[in-house]
């Protein structure tokens, strides 16, 4: 369990096994969402294709790339931000 205690300015400090769990990193925005029995979700707002176009553009490997590692690839720099 991950707890967290509001500032008098309704601020919050994410726990961090919360924020590696989600791939979180400085600057990431958060959609905060209010379900019918009172349940408070968070949730990472998704990237736009216009942040992660070109992503790919550096020049194409001498030797095919599987799709399993061109999504490996994607997931390490969605988490390192590194597009």
């Amino acid at each position: 369990m991950a707890i967290a205690t509001m500032t008098s300015k309704g601020q919050v400090t994410i726990p961090r096994q919360i924020r590696d769990e989600l791939h979180l990193r400085t600057g990431d925005r958060l959609d905060f969402r209010i379900e019918e029995n009172g349940t408070l979700r968070l949730l990472p707002v998704s990237k736009k294709v216009s942040e992660v176009f070109g992503a790919f553009s550096h020049k194409a490997p001498e030797t095919p790339v599987s799709d399993a590692e061109i999504k490996k690839r994607l997931r390490q720099a969605f988490r390192d931000r590194d597009l």
